[in-house]
């Protein structure tokens, strides 16, 4: 793993750039938007993937494998975390002396000039700026924006608007959150995580507290969560407003139902505003009422931001439907920590009706499986009918000793409920026999498991019904 560099110096003017990792969910879509730009664009990635095939096809130079030759004449290169610093371009662009910039700057360079909304927090980024950016679009802002997943609103992960204002989701993960000139901060919690970077819990409330207070115009924060609490108390910021459930909140969730898509209303400022999403699940209606909030610092009214934000219709690798087959729906969700987890079956279970939840549990990284497997077990045993374990997805680190998924299986209460897999196609077999008519199987985890998921729809498809779990 690459630490981001932010002393290097942000390139005035880029006139042609290449991506280290183009097909990654984030950094494709920044490719995009410099392609929208008129910037030349290439780029290298281990695999082919349909974000490749998608940039190859709006006129970006992709290359399977890394290379130092395939650096071309670029004069930029953007690299991310996930790369190892003995990456051949990576090398190459250094010792050529071209301008090797973290991604978070690329991004900084789209952004100068631009007000800035930035989504922070644990989890709930992604739907949180697809829900500001829907509700924007609506309201005829057209806004410029970089999310982490498509948002199938607009049908894209990012874009580049007419409009003033530029909505992105900012990186907690590594510290570069803090390197945008923000106009309005949103942060959805601040549950810890990342402690391989920050090192402590208040070294990570900290990093919240300057990225709030550095915002120019307004934050956003939630009135539930018990860090984002811990952060708010510390804050010198003179606009300040609060999202939630609790009943001091600003914007004030009120009257959930979620026996299908969610329902609530909304009170601010003595106005009650109902109000209903296309998809389910309590977090929505929260993640809902941040994106107003938002909105409302903006400058639009209650009713008019809630009408536009109800038009979310989702993000990919959120509690998306990938296909049924002999009855059995298949999901797929990017959730990796605890809390998005519990959310994600929480979600599910309002509309699985009597049908059964399988989790399709991929851990992330080695040391989030190391210090949160206990965690894990305990949100899946007590949300999932049955669980299914896959071998840790690795991404940027290297193996611990010993750290694998039966970590996570290993933890549970009652090992009936749990099966630890490490072979996919065994997995999916052992997943499809499981599975009866009316049951979801939701894939969980931000690698690469959602590529298992023709393997459950064809096993699925092989198998009659599985005796009852």
């Amino acid at each position: 793993m690459i630490k981001p560099d932010l002393t290097v110096p942000i390139p005035e003017r880029i006139d042609a750039v290449h991506f280290i990792g183009i097909g990654g969910s984030g950094i494709s879509g920044l490719a995009r938007m410099f392609l929208a730009a008129g910037i030349p664009v290439s780029g290298s990635d281990r695999a082919e993937s349909q974000n490749t095939r998608d940039l190859e096809a709006l006129g970006a130079t992709v290359s399977i494998g890394h290379d130092a030759a395939n650096l071309g004449d670029v004069d930029t290169v953007v690299y991310t975390g996930a790369i190892w610093p003995e990456n051949p371009e990576f090398l190459a662009a250094k010792e050529r002396g071209l301008a090797v910039i973290h991604r978070s700057q690329a991004l900084h360079h789209l952004i100068r000039g631009r007000r800035l909304v930035s989504v922070a927090g644990a989890h709930g980024k992604t739907t949180s700026t697809g829900m500001i950016v829907t509700g924007l679009t609506a309201l005829d802002a057209d806004p410029s924006f970089v999310n982490g997943g498509v948002i199938q609103s607009v049908g894209a992960s990012s874009g580049i608007g007419s409009g003033e204002l530029f909505v992105v989701e900012a990186d907690e993960s590594d510290g570069t959150f803090l390197l945008y000139d923000t106009a309005v901060a949103l942060i959805t919690n601040v549950d810890a995580d990342h402690l391989d970077h920050y090192g402590s819990h208040e070294a990570f409330d900290d990093a919240f507290v300057r990225f709030a207070d550095a915002a120019s115009e307004a934050v956003v924060i939630s009135s539930d969560d018990a860090g984002a609490q811990r952060v708010a108390a510390r804050l010198a910021h003179p606009r300040v407003l609060t999202f939630g459930e609790a009943e001091g909140a600003d914007i004030r969730v009120v009257d959930i139902a979620t026996d299908g898509p969610v329902s609530f209303a909304l009170e601010h400022d003595g106005v009650r505003v109902p109000g209903a999403l296309a998809v389910p699940g309590r977090h929505n209606a929260v993640n809902a009422a941040g994106a107003v909030a938002v909105l409302i610092s903006l400058g639009y009214a209650l009713e008019p931001a809630l009408r536009a934000v109800e038009g979310f219709g989702g993000t990919v690798r959120r509690f998306e439907l990938h296909g049924v087959e002999r009855g059995v729906s298949v999901y797929d969700d990017y959730a990796h920590h605890p809390t998005e987890v519990a959310a994600a079956l929480s979600a599910a279970r309002t509309v699985v009706g009597s049908g059964r939840l399988i989790a399709l549990h991929q851990p992330h990284t080695y040391s989030r499986t190391q210090l949160m497997a206990g965690e894990f077990a305990r949100v899946l045993e007590d949300l999932a009918d049955h669980t299914v374990v896959l071998d840790v997805y690795g991404a940027r680190e290297d193996p611990i000793p010993g750290v694998t998924g039966e970590l996570v299986s290993g933890a549970f209460a009652d090992p009936e409920n749990v099966h630890f897999v490490a072979d996919w196609q065994a997995a999916a077999d052992y997943t499809a026999s499981v599975a009866r008519e009316g049951d979801y199987v939701i894939t969980l985890g931000c690698g690469d498991v959602y590529r298992i998921i023709p393997q459950v729809l064809g096993s699925l498809a092989r198998t009659g019904d599985g005796a009852a779990h």
